[in-house]
């Protein structure tokens, strides 16, 4: 007998709220990095799946983002008929929303399918004037 009951890792992804902590060092600058290479999303012409590499990189101002929930964030992404474009942009504007960062890059590197490969990056005015 299949038992069809959702796994407790599936819960987690069901009920996901982004949390987010207070900046132990608000007066300071400093810069973190974040890279979650197991992102899956599926295409919504076709429904086959797309994988990438997220990468974010912000410097926080009176909040930061709690690791875990982050990940479970990521990973609600999985089942959603969702374009690297729409992706992409949807993490950044939660980010920027949630944390109020003093800068704020979100990078989505996307796996190539049908021979095409695709990287979007999103940023706030801070770090595109350093380009």
């Amino acid at each position: 007998m299949v038992n069809f009951s959702m796994r407790y890792g599936e819960k987690a992804v069901k009920k996901v709220k982004l949390e987010i902590w207070d900046n132990p060092y608000p007066e300071r600058d400093y810069e973190i990095n974040i890279s979650f290479p197991e992102f899956t999303c599926l295409c919504p012409r076709s429904g086959y799946p797309d994988f990438a590499t997220i990468n974010i990189v912000y410097v926080p101002d009176k909040k930061i983002a709690e690791l875990k929930s982050l990940k479970l964030y990521f990973n609600s992404f999985r089942d959603v008929h969702i374009s690297h474009e729409e992706a992409t942009n949807k993490i950044y504007s939660e980010l920027k929303k949630k944390l109020t960062p003093r800068s704020l890059e979100v990078i989505g590197d996307f796996n190539p399918r049908g021979n095409v490969k695709t990287v979007i990056r999103v940023c706030s005015r801070e770090i595109q004037g350093g380009m």
